[in-house]
Parts: C-alpha cells; sequence; structure tokens
C-alpha cells in the first residue's frame, strides 16, 4: 500500500503509518511524527488567523449589537452606523489582536486537537477507540480548547475593548498597556471562564460535527471511496461539513460569547450583572442571526485552508474514513 519496498518500508511499517495524500503519492509524512503534529499546528494557525481576521467587520457589528442594541438594531443599520461615525476603515479596527490571538488559539486548537484525538484513542485501545469515536473528539477538542484559550484571553479581551470603544485605543501596541495599566495584567484573564464556556462547548461541536458529517458524506453521497475522490472534491466536502458543523457551533456557544463581550467591554461587570441586563432571552439570541452567518462560513473556510495546507505538505484531508478496529490477535503481533 505504501507504493516501496526494501529498508525505508520496512522501518515505516514497523514505526507508524505512512499515508500519502491523495493523487500526490510521491509527497509522504510519517503520521504523529513530529513534522505531523508542527503541520497540523502551522495549519491550524493559519486557518484560524486568517479566517477570523477577515470577518473582522462582521466581528464588529456583532460585538456591537450585544453591547448597544439600542443604537445598533439590526446587521444593515448597524453597518450604517459604523459607516457613518467611522468611515470604511473603521470596520477592520481591531484586526491585528485578531489575527495575533486567533493565529495562537488556533496553532493550540487543531494541534493539540490532533495530539490528544491520538492519545486518548491509544488509551481506549483500537476496538472501543472505533466504537466510541465521537467520545473521542469530544474528549480531544475539549482538552485542546482548554490551552488554546489562555494563548487566546488576553488578544480577545483587548480587542473587544477596542471595538465596542471608540476612542480608547487604534489597535493592540497602544491597547495593550492602556488596558493593563487600566485593569491589571490580571484583568487580561477577567474573561476566561466565559471564554472557556463559549469555545469548549464550541470546539467540541466543531470537531465531532464536522468529523462525523464528513464521513456520512463520504459514506451516503459519494460513490466512490475518498482515497480516489480528487483533492478539489474532498475539499469541497471539508467545506460543507465545516459549515454544518458551524451552525451548530455557533448556536450552542453563543450565550457564553454575549457574555465575553459584555464583561471585556464593562469594568468591573459580573456574570450577574451581564444576565441582569440583557435577559435570558437576550442572552441566547441577541446578534445570533449575524453570528450564524459568520461563524458557518469562518469555519467551512477554516476546515478549507486547514486541509489544503495538510495535503499541500502531504496528508490526507481531515475524516471521512472511520478505523477499522484492530484484532487482538493483530495487536499481539505489533
Amino acid at each position: 500500500m505504501l507504493g516501496s519496498s526494501g529498508p525505508r518500508s520496512a522501518a515505516a511499517d514497523r514505526s507508524g503509518f505512512l499515508i500519502p495524500s491523495p493523487k500526490e503519492p510521491s509527497k509522504r509524512v510519517e503520521m504523529y511524527s513530529p513534522e505531523f503534529y508542527a503541520a497540523c499546528t502551522f495549519g491550524g494557525s493559519l486557518c484560524c488567523g486568517l479566517t477570523h481576521m477577515s470577518v473582522t467587520p462582521l466581528d464588529l457589528v456583532k460585538c456591537n449589537m450585544q453591547i448597544d442594541p439600542a443604537k445598533y438594531k439590526s446587521i444593515s443599520s448597524g453597518f450604517g452606523v459604523l459607516l457613518k461615525e467611522q468611515g470604511v476603515r473603521g470596520f477592520f479596527r481591531g484586526w491585528v489582536p485578531t489575527l495575533l490571538g486567533y493565529s495562537a488559539q488556533g496553532a493550540c486548537k487543531y494541534g493539540f486537537y490532533e495530539y490528544f484525538k491520538k492519545y486518548y484513542s491509544d488509551i481506549a485501545g483500537p476496538e472501543y477507540a472505533t466504537k466510541y469515536k465521537t467520545l473521542i473528539y469530544l474528549a480531544g477538542s475539549a482538552s485542546a480548547e482548554v490551552i488554546a484559550d489562555i494563548a487566546l484571553c488576553p488578544f480577545e479581551a483587548v480587542k473587544v475593548r477596542v471595538q465596542t470603544q471608540p476612542g480608547f485605543a487604534r489597535g493592540l501596541s497602544d491597547g495593550l498597556p492602556k488596558f493593563v495599566r487600566s485593569e491589571g495584567a490580571l484583568g487580561l484573564y477577567k474573561g476566561i471562564v466565559p471564554l472557556w464556556g463559549r469555545q469548549i462547548p464550541y470546539t467540541m461541536m466543531k470537531f465531532a460535527s464536522f468529523e462525523n458529517t464528513v464521513e456520512m458524506i463520504y459514506k451516503y453521497a459519494i460513490p466512490q471511496p475518498k482515497d480516489q475522490c480528487s483533492n478539489g472534491l474532498q475539499l469541497g466536502v471539508s467545506f460543507a461539513g465545516g459549515y454544518v458543523a458551524g451552525v451548530f457551533c455557533a448556536v450552542v456557544s453563543h450565550p457564553a460569547d454575549n457574555l465575553v463581550s459584555f464583561l471585556n467591554n464593562a469594568k468591573g461587570a459580573t456574570v450577574g450583572d451581564a444576565v441582569k441586563q440583557m435577559g435570558l432571552v437576550g442572552l441566547f439570541t441577541r446578534g445570533l442571526p449575524l453570528r450564524i452567518l459568520m461563524i458557518g462560513t469562518l469555519t467551512g473556510a477554516q476546515w478549507v485552508i486547514y486541509d489544503a495546507f495538510k495535503v499541500f505538505v502531504g496528508l490526507p484531508t481531515t475524516g471521512g474514513v472511520t478505523p477499522a478496529a484492530v484484532p487482538a490477535a493483530e495487536l499481539a503481533k505489533v
């Protein structure tokens, strides 16, 4: 299956799996090697940083709708208010902390997801890892997101303050020191618990629903094995699976997203203050349609960029093949 014989092939059989990317059998990266995790980490940084930066205008309107719904009544009027008050340049306010913060988060999210997915699969063993694969996806993504949000939180705090308080700062370079002078270094992590509350369910849904959606697409909608599909078709499946996953992600994590925006905007605010001012219904619905549009598109694009990078370095696209359980007799030979 590896397409070669001799000492290298034998060594590969002993050390791990070498999986060629579709239609590019000459390029190979050893699965679960340091190069594999480095590729996943860089691909995650690339896909999250670029996509979040590209939707900065949508994120800006969404944050302001959450903070000041009387002024920003709808998506269209929100864009109109921003254009009138701040001009076209105002639509990209906060793009630097967005790019850097989500690049760091994406690196940890995707890199550690691949690590924890393998780690928990090894603990469960081949039979149970296959039987309970969705639990593996959920546990791996949750573990990765705990780490990823520690990297993101300071940038997110500055981003929200810059975007929702005109005149606070131009961006990260002046906003970060001003924020620290105002609330101290620990103030950068004031929103870490709501951020975990938003991002951990989001990421669990993102990875588990993506993996299962892609598997179902290949199983029921495409009449040929994944390894016989073109790269373009596989990346199309990645986008479709990512968009579906993004819709679920937006709904699950939206209440915590409202909390994060509220807490980072108001000095000394608490979760109780947010619930009291916004109400339970507002907590779940304020800004939700825009966030579904933003997160669906963003998540689909992320998976395309991530999988395109994996193919570029010689790895297969993510998901689509249910791993077969290895019989105990085969394991004994390893």
